[in-house]
């Protein structure tokens, strides 16, 4: 079954960057240190911003993230404090590299889910995009995890430099033995900028001749698949996830976005002070999000335009959808 996920409303979603050192580096990493910081944050100080969003809602939910998570030796204290605390979910995002003895350290309950990157379903493709000998140990620690009683999701990102490895994907996480796919679609961030003469970005015609088609292939199989809608019909209706979600990217430097396209840029609506979530001052991104524009997203509009074409008229050909709206496929 195919459905689109709407924005949550009932809902907290915290993506905590509890770091942002890292042990790879990535081709296409968003991390930028002059925006996000070069801090690992004490135990305390996770605890205490923790502490900030673990009521704000019936259901919260947290993802801890670098960086690397895992070099961050407090991160199964973490996530037992987050889990005494009362979140309804708690995942990691990690390259597989699972430092500290980290599964060792924490349990299957715990957990919700470890979530595992991967950029090609052969080594050639993935160490090329995230470093040599990176494919073999992150499979590594995905059958170790699994073995482990752990729930596995892998997330690959789509670039001009792996979607034609996206087709091998189908009978490989099947084998993997993961409980759900996550493919993202590329965003003009961090080391991504340094990048755009490579054309990494995948064009709207591409990934809709590949993307969804394999997503149904790979939902066959039984594992819960999730891609990106991306684009809309020019009639079909926008949301902003920063007006009507509430979600949190939370940086190591204090910085607090609603919206993941504006890391780049200090236009974060909130900020960390003395452990507290405060407002910033106006502009920020909060007062882009109220603004409405043909072209749907005003932050892909501002940040990376080159995702928009027009008419002759000069009409948006299509929309950009919120980059956290997504299509999810079961069977």
């Amino acid at each position: 079954m195919k459905k689109t996920v709407s924005f949550s409303k009932n809902s907290t979603n915290v993506f905590f960057h509890i770091l942002t050192k890292c042990n790879l580096k990535c081709r296409h990493c968003y991390i930028n240190p002059e925006h996000h910081g070069k801090e690992t944050l004490s135990i305390s100080v996770i605890d205490a911003w923790l502490k900030e969003f673990a009521g704000k809602s019936s259901e919260s939910n947290v993802i801890f993230l670098g960086g690397e998570p895992t070099l961050h030796p407090d991160l199964p204290l973490a996530v037992k404090k987050a889990r005494k605390m009362g979140y309804n979910s708690i995942t990691i995002d990690t390259n597989g590299y699972l430092f500290h003895d980290f599964i060792e350290k924490v349990l299957p309950e715990d957990l919700d889910y470890i979530s595992f990157s991967l950029d090609g379903a052969t080594k050639e493709t993935n160490d090329m995009i995230r470093g040599s000998g990176s494919f073999d140990i992150c499979t590594s620690g995905i059958r170790k995890a699994i073995s482990k009683g752990f729930n596995t999701s892998l997330i690959y990102t789509v670039s001009s430099l792996n979607i034609h490895e996206l087709e091998m994907m189908v009978p490989f996480v099947k084998k993997l033995g993961i409980n759900r796919l996550f493919i993202q679609v590329l965003g003009i961030r961090g080391k991504s900028v340094e990048s755009q003469n490579d054309m990494m970005q995948v064009s709207r015609e591409r990934w809709a001749s590949v993307v969804p088609s394999v997503a149904e292939k790979i939902a066959d199989s039984g594992i819960i698949v999730s891609y990106p809608k991306v684009f809309l019909d020019i009639d079909e209706q926008f949301e902003c996830a920063g007006v009507v979600a509430d979600n949190y990217f939370i940086f190591p430097n204090g910085r607090v976005y609603r919206c993941p396209l504006c890391e780049d840029f200090s236009i974060h609506s909130m900020a960390f002070e003395n452990n507290k979530i405060v407002l910033t001052e106006k502009i920020n991104e909060n007062d882009f999000f109220q603004l409405q524009i043909p072209e749907g997203c005003v932050m892909n509009k501002i940040i990376q335009p080159d995702n928009l074409t027009y008419t002759s008229n000069g009409s948006p050909e299509y929309k950009i959808a919120c980059c956290l709206l997504k299509e999810e496929i079961s069977n």
